[in-house]
């Protein structure tokens, strides 16, 4: 028997049109599309169904995106199709706690509006910036960082893929280096801010005063969590791993090792787009991905879980 992790994705998967046709599709679908409106007092179809200039704004992403997940996940759930575990890469860490039981959908679509104007107000456009460095190991990337001041590793996707980010200058001299040091390359990224960053740190504390008012219940199922990597259990550690998770590293790798160690054998992405399964395939080849992001995803997987 199959032991089924739930997999979320975070910012940067955002694109026009997702979730449309789970809206049209799925009453449960409509419901949490419109519930997210009625309580952002924001235009959700308008946001994630067409293009417009607001969802790549950190603001509205992370509200349109946790939204989308939730409304797929919900259709899942009815299905029957349940996980044993779930993680969630940043922002998708909101997802995983809402299908762990942790925490309300409700506070989670709420939550994630407060943390992206949060992190889009932190720091000025131009400051921090954030890149990929590529088919360099964790620990050459670490040894070079710890001589530059005001960078840091953002994220641990995968073996081969890590992302720095940190003041911009410092950025520019750290891709400088790692090259030297052998990376592949150093792609800067097109983002709003140094995520995962010291320079977000008081956003972080910003983000425990807005979750002071949440109140979260133990796991009914582990998740892990990206900034040890580990899963939580209990419910007294989710809001300060919350309030660190947006300015430490991400340690994506860690959560599906985790995972995998437990026994997670099927991993089912839910959200736009498939970055998670491309990272599992270079972290573990023996897993098998699943990714839905289309009704006709959900029936390509209902009908391989029935083989």
């Amino acid at each position: 028997m199959s032991k089924i992790g739930f997999i979320f994705p975070g910012q940067g998967s955002q694109k026009a049109g997702m979730g449309k046709e789970f809206y049209e599709t799925y009453p449960i679908s409509k419901e949490i599309f419109d519930r997210a409106s009625e309580l952002l007092n924001l235009d959700m179809k308008k946001l994630c169904f067409e293009e417009n200039e607001w969802l790549d704004k950190t603001e509205y992403t992370q509200c349109a995106l946790v939204t989308t997940s939730l409304a797929i996940m919900a259709v899942l759930l009815e299905k029957g199709i349940t996980p044993d575990a779930a993680a969630g890469l940043s922002l998708g860490e909101y997802c995983a706690l809402v299908a762990a039981g942790a925490m309300r959908m409700e506070d989670a679509i709420t939550t994630v509006r407060h943390r992206g104007i949060l992190m889009e107000q932190e720091v000025p456009a131009g400051l921090g910036t954030m890149a990929a460095i590529l088919a360099l190991d964790a620990a050459t990337i670490e040894m070079v960082l710890k001589e530059i001041n005001g960078v840091q590793i953002a994220n641990y996707n995968c073996p081969g893929q890590i992302v720095i980010s940190g003041e911009k200058e410092a950025v520019d001299i750290a891709c400088q280096q790692l090259k030297e040091a052998g990376a592949k390359r150093c792609v800067l990224l097109n983002v709003s801010g140094p995520f995962h960053s010291q320079m977000l740190f008081h956003a972080g504390e910003k983000l425990g005063e807005v979750l002071s008012d949440i109140e979260l219940s133990t796991p009914q199922i582990p998740y892990a969590t990206n900034v040890t990597g580990e899963y939580v259990r209990n419910k007294e550690e989710i809001k300060e791993l919350l309030m660190k998770q947006i300015y430490s590293s991400v340690r994506w790798q860690q959560d599906m090792e985790t995972m995998i160690a437990d026994g997670i054998d099927t991993f089912i992405e839910i959200g736009p787009g498939k970055t998670l399964n491309g990272f599992l395939k270079k972290i573990d080849r023996n897993v098998t991905a699943y990714h839905v992001e289309t009704p006709a995803d959900l029936e390509t997987l209902m009908e391989k879980l029935q083989n």
